[in-house]
């Protein structure tokens, strides 16, 4: 057994369990947590490899799903609905497909991703790849929180998940999280797992799931224009896929939130809203 670090934020009503995205911590969580405990028990969970979670080698989803079985067992939650942000969301509906009877649904906040094979998936590997486990310099948290600011995020929220999402060195650097190993090994399972494409991707989940776009594009790093213009295709490929399904799949909901894809930390009241409606519309 393996027990992922998990923090317990209370609240008392059905019970909610809260992943967060690649490279972060459930810290991203902390400010939509506040609103969703007026009316659900809320835990969050940080993934292996990430935040205060021990490593796994390999980083694949049947053995995270495991561990985060493991983790909710030693928690007392028997059942819960699942809300993942990013990668947590690609995880909450990996986590629903191998436990139908202790999830009574998954919310997916703009977690989807793309095939090996998909138009320029191989430049943003390769951009992935240079970053991926880097040792930062001291005035990471600083720039990271300079860079949230603009977005809407409070200064003190934004630097409590930035330093919740690293690990500090000796010398004053900072470790990113995952290490590079295991990114690695993260890459290549998301790939596999979104080779066919998101429709046949959620093939065989019945329980029911609310998957959620952000309604505007993270702006490009000067540079990285070219990143912006395959978001944007990539997003509007997912939004025709996903219309189709809810029409096709009663069980499927599908929305969009008027923020990007920080939308947790961004808007942290119209997500928790966002969610909370969708559990009251539950079937019992």
């Amino acid at each position: 057994m393996t027990l992922l670090h998990a923090h317990d934020y209370g609240g008392d009503g059905p019970q909610l369990v809260l992943l967060h995205g690649y490279g972060r911590s459930f810290a991203d969580w902390d400010a939509a947590a506040a609103f969703l405990t007026a009316g659900h028990r809320v835990l969050a969970v940080d993934l292996p490899g990430h935040g205060r979670s021990p490593g796994i080698s390999p980083w694949n989803i049947p053995t995270v799903v495991g561990h985060i079985a493991d983790t909710l067992d030693a928690h007392g939650v028997p059942e819960a609905v699942v809300v993942g942000h990013s990668l947590g969301g690609v995880v909450a509906v990996e986590y629903t497909r191998v436990n139908p009877r202790r999830v009574r649904a998954a919310v997916n906040l703009d977690g989807f991703w793309w095939g090996r094979e998909y138009p320029g998936a191989d430049r943003v590997r390769e951009t992935l790849l240079a970053s991926a486990g880097a040792i930062a310099p001291p005035e990471y948290i600083e720039e990271k929180v300079v860079n949230s600011v603009r977005f809407g995020i409070p200064a003190d929220h934004a630097e409590a998940a930035a330093r919740a999402a690293v690990r500090p060195l000796p010398d004053g650097k900072w470790q990113t999280l995952p290490e590079r190993a295991e990114a690695l090994e993260l890459f290549d399972e998301l790939h596999r797992t979104f080779a066919l494409g998101v429709t046949a991707w959620l093939e065989g989940v019945d329980s029911p799931l609310l998957l959620v776009q952000a309604g505007r594009q993270l702006p490009p790093a000067p540079g990285m224009e070219w990143f912006g213009d395959f978001s944007a295709r990539f997003a509007q490929g997912v939004l025709e896929e996903l219309a189709l399904l809810s029409s096709a799949r009663p069980t499927v909901s599908v929305n969009r939130i008027d923020a990007t894809h920080l939308m947790n930390m961004e808007t942290p009241e119209a997500v928790a809203t966002l969610v909370a409606g969708f559990v009251r519309g539950l079937p019992r």
